[in-house]
């Protein structure tokens, strides 16, 4: 079992919500008139293994305001827009609610056949654009296909991608996730396809999830925020959490989107030229106190 990334900062508080302050700021240099879409904004979410995400108030920043919004295949929420020729800004900021208890583990929870799986999850058993789970199949019925019950297989794949895996820069956007895990090193969006290859590879449904990640109940982490993803497996009848890149339950997840990988929910997609010169990320928590008039705290990316 990999070791924690982090130390408490402090005794956990359980019997509350914990608030949040979230959002980001994207500066583009635009040539001319461009199409781009955005997967960048939060709904409420009351989950059936109890998790509960509530948007307590939201604004957009600069060109997000009087965008056109619809409501993706998967569920999501994405802005369609035409950036204008010249330096393009784009933003969200939002307070938002969530359970302060960290990722449920349930280690004993069994593993669903294939003839037992509800007809919505079928698509997250298929190879997708990063998620080539056909070419890890063999490996992955090495390394793990004679581990008992599902969630004991998925923990298995976390423990192992965090163990073998460097945190660190070197993918680009058209990395898949055999060639994350042929490279040994990897950034949380690889870390995600890899967990999501391994499982399907098992029969296993699993889906690629985006968000934010604020340091909640750990020591605060000092590099520059950005968006985080994770990936959750279909065990017993629900969605399930894990993260391999940090290995560890973590509370204070604020979800942006589900797809089958990062080409469904990537957080903006130009159809033209359009060069990110400049990003800010924030989340982190608050108070009742706070207000979307009070200035966020970005750490610059």
């Amino acid at each position: 079992m990999a070791q924690p990334d982090a130390t408490p900062a402090h005794t956990p508080d359980f019997d509350r919500p914990v608030r949040i302050r979230a959002g980001f700021q994207l500066t583009f240099d635009v040539p001319y008139p461009t199409p781009m879409l955005f997967v960048v904004q939060p709904r409420d979410r009351l989950e059936p293994t109890g998790t509960r995400q509530r948007i307590i108030d939201q604004r957009p920043l600069g060109a997000a305001q009087g965008i056109h919004t619809y409501t993706d295949t998967h569920g999501n929420t994405v802005w369609r827009t035409v950036a204008q020729p010249g330096t393009f800004t784009i933003g969200h900021d939002l307070i938002a609610e969530t359970t302060r208890n960290p990722d449920p583990a349930h280690p004993t929870l069994p593993k669903t056949p294939v003839e037992g799986l509800p007809d919505e999850t079928i698509t997250y058993l298929l190879p997708s654009r990063y998620v080539d789970s056909d070419l890890v199949s063999a490996d992955a019925w090495e390394r793990f296909g004679h581990i008992q019950g599902g969630w004991a297989q998925v923990q298995a794949i976390s423990d192992y991608l965090n163990d073998t895996c460097t945190y660190g820069y070197g993918s680009t956007s058209a990395t898949t996730a055999f060639q994350a895990l042929g490279s040994g090193r990897a950034v949380c969006r690889d870390f995600a396809h890899m967990g999501v290859a391994f499982c399907r590879a098992l029969n296993i449904p699993a889906r690629y999830v985006c968000g934010y990640l604020p340091d909640i109940d750990i020591t605060p982490d000092p590099v520059p925020m950005d968006f985080h993803a994770w990936f959750e497996a279909f065990i017993d009848g629900q969605w399930r959490t894990f993260d391999a890149r940090h290995n560890r339950p973590r509370a204070g997840r604020l979800i942006i989107a589900q797809g089958r990988d990062a080409s469904d929910v990537a957080f903006t997609t130009s159809f033209g030229s359009a060069r990110l010169t400049h990003m800010k990320v924030w989340a982190d928590e608050t108070t009742p106190a706070t207000t979307l008039d009070t200035p966020p705290n970005p750490r610059i990316f």
